[in-house]
């Protein structure tokens, strides 16, 4: 199995400013943006010309970093570290796996809103480590 870093995702308070800071300033190519009109939570994916992809993220809550999701602290902290595993099979047995060694599992595996195939668990010092296809 090739595992490679997917993406590396940042909380920004304002998903516009930094879409428009990394697009015009670092050559980011901006994704659409995806909304999740139940939790508010909305993010937007840049695309770097080496193919890196950075992941902004915002919620209406994140002024209250009490209510921000298990390993995110305040805006401008980085929120998870996404690794591909190519395939859903991948990601339901590493799931398992870093289960089994003692991590806490936060989310799924699931298809999310936006059509990804993840898992997210709690890792070394709480680290969160979203596993997707």
């Amino acid at each position: 199995m090739e595992i490679r870093v997917e993406h590396v995702a940042l909380w920004v308070r304002d998903l516009e400013g930094a879409r428009d800071f990394f697009t015009r300033h670092l050559g980011a190519r901006a994704g659409k943006k995806y909304q999740n009109p139940r939790t508010g939570f909305s993010s937007c994916f840049l695309t770097f010309d080496s193919g890196a992809r950075l992941e902004v993220m915002t919620r209406p809550d994140l002024a209250d970093p009490a209510s921000l999701p298990t390993g995110a602290a305040i805006p401008g902290s980085w929120a998870h570290l996404a690794f591909s595993l190519g395939s859903a099979q991948a990601v339901d047995e590493t799931t398992r796996a870093l289960q089994e060694a003692g991590c806490r599992l936060v989310s799924g595996p699931r298809r999310t809103g936006d059509g990804y195939y993840e898992s997210c668990l709690e890792g070394f010092e709480g680290c969160l480590i979203e596993l997707t296809v």
